[in-house]
C-alpha cells in the first residue's frame, strides 16, 4: 500500500518546500466525498506504479485508507520530472470512466509478408462500476494479416461494461511496409 501525507496548507510556499524534499503533490477526488489534497515521496510514488498489477490500487493518507485510479499527471516540459498527479477514487456502485490497457499475445503473420504491426490504440475507455471493472482487453493476433485490424466493436465487453468510443476504430492492426 502507497502511503502519503496530508497537505495542511495549500500555499504556493508551501508548494515549493514539498517539491524541494522530494514530494509528488497529489488531489484525491471523488463522487460526493471530500477533495484531500496530499504529497507522495516521489521515488516511492514512481516504484509503486511501475509494480501496480491492477488499474485501482489502494494509499493511506493520513487516518484515510481508500481504493484510487490515477486519473491524470502533469510533467516537467523539460525534464520529464513527475510534478502532480490528480487519483480519482474509486468507489463501488459508482459508474466512472476509465482506460483499460491492451495486451496482445502471438506473432501476426502478416509479419512474414512484409507488414508493420501497429498498436493504434494502448488503452480503451470504458465506463463502468469499479466491481466490473476489466484488468486489460486480451488480443490474440496470430491470425493477422497485411492489411487485418481489431476493431473496438471485435471487443468483448463484460457485463456492465460499456465503451464509448467509435466501433469502427480500431486497437491493433498489420499494415504494409512501404
Amino acid at each position: 500500500m502507497l502511503e502519503g501525507i496530508v497537505r495542511d496548507s495549500i500555499t504556493k510556499q508551501n508548494a515549493k518546500q514539498l517539491k524541494r524534499d522530494g514530494y509528488i503533490l497529489a488531489n484525491i477526488y471523488g463522487k460526493g466525498v471530500e477533495n484531500i489534497n496530499a504529497a507522495f515521496k516521489r521515488n516511492d510514488f514512481i516504484r509503486f506504479l511501475k509494480n501496480k498489477t491492477t488499474i485501482a490500487f489502494d494509499v493511506k493518507v493520513g487516518d484515510t485508507t481508500c481504493k484510487v485510479v490515477v486519473k491524470e499527471y502533469q510533467k516537467a516540459p523539460i525534464t520529464s520530472e513527475l510534478l502532480h498527479v490528480d487519483l480519482m477514487m474509486a468507489l463501488p456502485g459508482v459508474k466512472t470512466n476509465y482506460t483499460v490497457p491492451v495486451t496482445v499475445e502471438g506473432t501476426p503473420k502478416g509479419l512474414k509478408n512484409k507488414g508493420l504491426f501497429v498498436f493504434h490504440k494502448k488503452r480503451v475507455a470504458v465506463k463502468c462500476a469499479i466491481e466490473n471493472l476489466p484488468e486489460n482487453f486480451h488480443i490474440e493476433i496470430a491470425d493477422l494479416d497485411t492489411g487485418d485490424n481489431v476493431l473496438v466493436r471485435d471487443l468483448t465487453m463484460p457485463e456492465g461494461v460499456t465503451c464509448y468510443l467509435d466501433p469502427r476504430v480500431p486497437i491493433v492492426g498489420v499494415i504494409k511496409a512501404k
